[in-house]
């Protein structure tokens, strides 16, 4: 194995056939720039020369752009494809701790079960303590064994007879006998001899009477088993990449693919997160490995770690979603908007491509008019055109795929994250049903119901025993707010923590009718009834869920159950902030199918609110599957993420219990803006025409319409962030002056007025996209603000037609409607007769205008 330092950017492309693609076009371009210079050159230098410092320009910028754009896009290739293993990493390891963590719960108070340890302490009949271990694994179905062994490692019951043990002398039976906790184990070992490793939890027991060691509790957890369903829950599960578990030796203990990476293989680890190469068994992997975080004051078993390793070669093939072209074209530019914020190399590509495009304008109207000089310039001219054309078409696409990279990685990222909170809560409320079943078979819990039942009233000796009882369940398993045991009638008879939040005690309440029928008809042992999400039901302090099983006499009738109350709030808020840890940017919440939040990290959006959410589809997902959608909320631009409960082994599968939960994520890129002002990720491709009588319009865009001016009448453009806002009087929408320049040397300057405002009487938003168009008519010049330059195009003049409304009136800023591409996209021609109009209706105002720049 090895690790690659130093990656440069080359290794990477020939994987990525987006920019592979990009990097072509890009080097044709550049070339065919410096083809175009050095053909003026040696041609027609002297009837070039005032393009040279265009194309000059140009090639410049290409040299730059070409490295930036490139660079750019394997940067967020490689960021998407790390951030998508790492939270499939996190997924991997999250979850086994605190499915561990239950585990180090259950066998401490399981060695604590009097049935037991008066079995192992005196020797009782063997097969009724079996049929115990019996039932608390049919519960507790993430265990394939439990044992009972005395204190010299004798067997004296187990309930896996495919694999007999008479004894062991492992040592870990004497490190247990000496612990006062938990001991976990994961190795070969004699007692689980069929298994290669065998993950235990094993807790001594202490005799009934003298409290000393009497013997041995252990649990073997189905860690083969439970493994595949975390996998089968991951991302690692479409096959591209492979997730595995990782001792403190970084030896593969769990493979999602085993034929691919073998356990007990030694595999590279990337802790830190870097994208850097690794190679193993001759293959190239980019790797992320993540640590155990903890759960509960839980470390998790020592040096366990999650990693996801995906070959180089299947990195980046199916990645991009192709997002962009689902979007509503409102929320596609309002969202670009932001990329400053979310995504900083997008942002530097856009405004680099905007500074050339700006270029090769300049350098497409400089010529204008030109096309009847000598042949070999009228060559340099058309191939400056269809170059410049060329141009924004490839810098069009660039930009569009780098901004599908980047999208498509929130909404692959939205997706994994709430995949992983509905599994973590599956998980969690399987135990809460486990946990109800068994505790309604404690031998003390029945008694009391049954000679309450006998006698119609409860025996007060009992009635503390029972407490005692529930007070330990409830003190090893903090999870829950109480624990509460009822009679047939729902009369409250003991509980922990009886006294509620307002001073009342649970037990002057009764178990509601309903569930209380519900609860007693339930078929045996195995079933259980689950409240659905409220606060109005006795013993909750809160809406949550309430978990009941039936407790019954010798002969298997009903006589009462017991209630455990789950703190679910504070719970399901944990899962969620540490789920979130390092997405400062992002919000969860669970909800059910009506959008009722049961807890959530957004504070617009507390438990018990409703939400309505913009892309209710999500709501409405199949059990088990995952959506995400780009769209706005709460006036914010954001990533919806949403995956459905599906259930976790029989619960919600076959237990016949069903409620479904949903886990949403929100990801906010920016406050929703006036998509007037938006950059836009598309722009309309216009064909030209190539005939000598074509006439030549200069396009830009004012929002989201086309507007165009005669080439000839437009002397340059410049950006929009360099007007400096000189006061005007009472100049209509004048936005202040500008400078212009050659050759470093300011000539003078104009005045800048608003287009959009003129055009629709609402002021417009300058941005780092906005330019100013500089146009000159009647000896006049002036500065117009666009939101964003288009092109400079050749129209025949039959597609050229007058206005429908008021044409010829001087008045009119449009005069001239251009039907280009045959008819199927219109571009409104501004009219500089009705402009200079209404800019200068006090003639005072309209000799400064003229002047400003003469005078320089």
């Amino acid at each position: 194995m090895a690790r690659d330092n130093d990656i440069h950017i080359d290794t990477f492309i020939p994987f990525m056939r987006d920019v592979a693609r990009c990097e072509r076009s890009l080097h044709e371009l550049n070339l065919m720039w410096r083809l175009i210079e050095s053909s003026a050159k040696m041609n027609c230098a002297e009837e070039a020369h005032s393009m040279l410092p265009m194309m000059a320009a140009t090639r410049a910028g290409f040299q730059r752009l070409e490295k930036d754009l490139v660079q750019s896009m394997v940067s967020e290739s490689i960021s998407e494809v790390m951030s998508e293993i790492t939270t499939c990493a996190h997924h991997v390891i999250d979850i086994v701790v605190r499915n561990l963590y239950e585990r180090t719960a259950d066998v401490g108070f399981l060695a604590t079960d009097l049935t037991l340890c008066n079995y192992v302490a005196q020797g009782l009949e063997e097969k009724p303590i079996v049929e115990r271990l019996r039932e608390y694994q049919r519960k507790y179905t993430v265990y394939d064994e439990i044992m009972l062994m005395d204190t010299v490692g004798t067997v004296v019951a187990q309930i896996d007879e495919t694999s007999p043990v008479d004894g062991s002398h492992d040592p870990v039976l004497a490190q247990t006998l000496e612990s006062g906790s938990y001991v976990e184990t994961f190795r070969h070992t004699s007692l689980r001899p069929n298994k290669d490793h065998a993950l235990l939890y094993t807790h001594r027991m202490l005799h009934p009477q003298t409290g000393q060691p009497c013997g041995i509790l252990c649990l073997s957890f189905d860690f083969l088993g439970e493994m595949a369903g975390i996998f089968a829950g991951s991302s690692a599960a479409e096959g591209r990449s492979v997730a595995l578990l990782l001792n403190d030796q970084n030896q593969v203990i769990a493979s999602s693919d085993s034929h691919w990476i073998a356990l007990g293989t030694k595999v590279p680890t990337n802790q830190n997160g870097a994208p850097v190469l690794y190679t193993h068994s001759g293959r190239t992997y980019l790797v992320q490995t993540v640590s155990a975080s903890g759960y509960q004051g839980y470390p998790g078993p020592d040096g366990w770690k999650g990693q996801v390793m995906i070959p180089i070669e299947q990195a980046f093939g199916t990645k991009i979603m192709r997002c962009v072209d689902a979007l509503p074209a409102d929320v596609a530019q309002g969202l670009l908007g932001h990329a400053k914020s979310f995504c900083p190399p997008l942002y530097d590509v856009i405004q680099a491509a905007d500074s050339i495009r700006r270029v090769v304008w300049n350098g497409q109207v400089m010529t204008a008019g030109q096309r009847g000089g000598s042949s070999k310039l009228k060559s340099v001219l058309e191939q400056i055109g269809e170059t410049g054309t060329r141009t924004n078409q490839v810098f069009t696409q660039s930009i569009r795929d780098l901004y599908d990279t980047v999208l498509s990685a929130g909404l692959r990222d939205s997706q994994s994250l709430t995949q992983l909170l509905v599994d973590l809560l599956d998980r969690n409320l399987y135990e809460r049903a486990n946990d109800c079943r068994w505790w309604a078979l404690s031998p003390v819990l029945r008694q009391l119901l049954s000679e309450t039942h006998a006698h119609g009233q409860a025996d007060a000796a009992l009635q503390q025993e029972a407490t005692r009882v529930l007070e330990h369940i409830n003190s090893l398993y903090t999870v829950y707010t109480r624990l509460m045991v009822y009679d047939r009638h729902g009369r409250i008879l003991c509980a922990s923590q009886p006294q509620l939040t307002d001073g009342r005690s649970v037990l002057e309440q009764t178990i509601d009718t309903v569930t209380l029928q519900k609860v007693l008809q339930l078929s045996d042992d195995q079933s259980y009834h689950a409240s659905v999400w409220t606060s109005d039901q006795a013993g909750t302090d809160a809406a949550t869920y309430v978990y009941h099983a039936a407790i019954r006499k010798e002969n298997g009738s009903a006589v009462g159950g017991i209630a455990i109350v789950f703190n679910a709030i504070p719970e399901l808020q944990a899962m969620l902030s540490g789920a979130l840890v390092g997405k400062s940017k992002s919000r969860a919440m669970y909800v059910n199918r009506q959008g009722l939040v049961l807890a959530s990290t957004d504070p617009t959006s507390p438990p018990g609110s409703t939400v309505q959410l913009p892309a209710p589809q999500l709501l409405q997902l199949a059990s088990g599957h995952s959506d995400a959608a780009i769209t706005t909320y709460q006036e914010q631009y954001c990533i919806l993420g949403a995956s459905v409960s599906r259930g976790y082994r029989e619960f919600k599968t076959t237990d016949g219990y069903r409620d479904d939960v949903l886990a949403i994520s929100m990801e906010n890129f920016g406050h929703v803006e006036s998509s007037d002002n938006a950059l836009s990720p598309t722009a309309p491709t216009i064909h030209n025409v190539n005939t000598p009588a074509a006439i030549e319009m200069a396009t830009f865009y004012i929002g989201q319409q086309l507007f165009a001016l005669h080439a000839q009448s437009v002397l340059e453009a410049l950006p929009a962030t360099a007007i400096s806002p000189v006061s005007a009087g009472r100049l209509p929408h004048c936005l202040g002056t500008l400078a212009r320049q050659s050759q470093g040397q300011v000539t003078g300057y104009v005045w800048v007025f608003d287009l959009g405002a003129l055009l629709t009487g609402q002021p417009s938003r300058i941005t780092e996209q906005s330019q100013v168009v500089v146009m000159e008519h009647n000896n006049r010049k002036l500065g117009l603000l666009v939101s964003a330059l288009h092109g400079v195009h050749h129209f025949d003049k039959e597609s050229i037609i007058p206005a429908p409304t008021l044409a010829g009136g001087m008045n009119m800023l449009v005069n001239e409607l251009i039907k280009a591409n045959q008819g199927q996209l219109l571009v409104q021609c501004i009219h500089p007769e009705g402009l200079l109009y209404l800019v200068q209706r006090k003639p005072s105002t309209v000799t400064s205008i003229a002047t400003t720049d003469e005078a320089h």
